[in-house]
């Protein structure tokens, strides 16, 4: 009796079920090819391809057009003529303020929320602007209103960026070297730091004169007038330097977003890269900070921004539209409010307000961030 050969077990792909997005920036295959750059991993589809290139260029316009006028509109002198450009070079200034503050913002506040796994938490928490309150504060409280100009220049903004960085990696490698390191540890007392900072810069403006009050005031609230042409060649290196290398880390950066345990199992060292990045996240924050002021959610509002115009977690290509909001939302708000409102002080206060409130409103939608 022939015996009947028992049927051969057909297999069935297994769907990829809960990966996260950011696993397709490490690349796939297509067809025995692998794709590499700005792979279809990243964006799947011509349409995606197509929406990219649409947001990065309009950004690009935006950009190049709040950049002109802020040269250009109001400028007495005929376009082209000598008495035009000395005008506009003096304008300069300001444009790449911006343009540093824009870069840093953006880079910074995209880079931590991807070392820490949360898009609602930035750079801020860890209290660089309470440190820089507590500076300025404490220079008018021991030399009056004197002290406002003794923490200005060169030597002054490079060491106050030196502060910064310092504090912050100490943190760091105190609460992360460890045995029991802990992110959650570390910005916890990030947290009690800079609450502790804010708290004793309230005490002693408490006590200072009205008029001294008043001075201080002025450097407390982030502005582009606050940044002094002499801190450009020292703020521009450290924003190009650890922009490239932040930019140059994307693929790992991708890797650090799938968690600590993804990226251990992937043969990334998490802990050794997470510092790495924080450095880099410090060294920005510290430049802006010290630069321009304390501008909270305006790194918030940018990243959240990226995210959303960019579609994809991919780093190669959420940096370039980060960077692009961030100078057309700081160039847009002071050409509006400069030449059509002309209450040119009050931008920052409308940054925060607008990026406070996104904040919220991401909050109260925290599972669909």
């Amino acid at each position: 009796m022939l015996e009947t050969p028992a049927p051969r077990p057909t297999q069935r792909k297994t769907p990829a079920v809960g990966l996260p997005k950011p696993l397709a920036s490490l690349g796939k295959h297509d067809g025995g090819t692998r794709h590499s750059g700005r792979s279809a991993a990243s964006l799947p589809t011509r349409r995606a391809q197509r929406r990219y290139a649409v947001v990065l260029t309009v950004l690009l316009v935006l950009a190049a057009g709040f950049a002109f006028g802020l040269l250009a509109w109001g400028n007495p002198m005929p376009v082209g003529s000598d008495g035009f450009w000395r005008i506009a070079q003096m304008r300069g200034t300001s444009v790449v303020v911006m343009a540093v503050v824009a870069v840093c913002q953006a880079m910074a506040t995209v880079s931590f929320q991807t070392a820490t796994n949360n898009r609602i938490i930035t750079p801020s928490i860890m209290g660089f602007e309470s440190l820089y309150i507590a500076v300025q504060t404490g220079a008018v409280f021991f030399l009056g209103a004197a002290g406002v100009t003794a923490v200005q220049g060169v030597p002054q903004f490079v060491l106050q960026i030196f502060i910064m960085v310092g504090l912050s990696m100490a943190l760091y490698g105190w609460l992360l070297s460890g045995k029991y390191g802990n992110l959650h540890v570390m910005l916890l007392v990030g947290i009690i730091i800079g609450g502790g900072l804010g708290s004793v810069s309230a005490f002693m403006q408490r006590l200072l004169t009205p008029s001294e009050f008043d001075v201080l005031t002025a450097r407390l609230f982030g502005s582009v007038t606050n940044a002094d042409v002499s801190y450009l060649p020292i703020a521009i290196p450290l924003c190009v330097g650890a922009g490239v290398l932040l930019l140059l880390n994307s693929r790992r950066l991708n890797i650090i977003a799938l968690g600590s345990d993804t990226a251990t199992g992937l043969g990334l060292n998490h802990r050794r890269e997470v510092m790495r990045v924080l450095f880099l996240v410090s060294i920005l924050m510290a430049t802006s900070t010290a630069l321009v002021g304390p501008m909270t959610f305006l790194g918030f509002l940018v990243a959240t921004l990226a995210y959303q115009l960019a579609d994809t977690f991919d780093h190669r290509l959420v940096f370039p539209i980060a960077a692009l909001v961030g100078f057309v939302v700081l160039s847009g708000s002071y050409f509006v409010m400069k030449n059509v409102f002309y209450a040119e002080g009050v931008v920052s206060i409308i940054i925060e307000v607008v990026g406070g409130s996104v904040f919220l409103f991401f909050i109260l939608r925290k599972g669909r961030l």
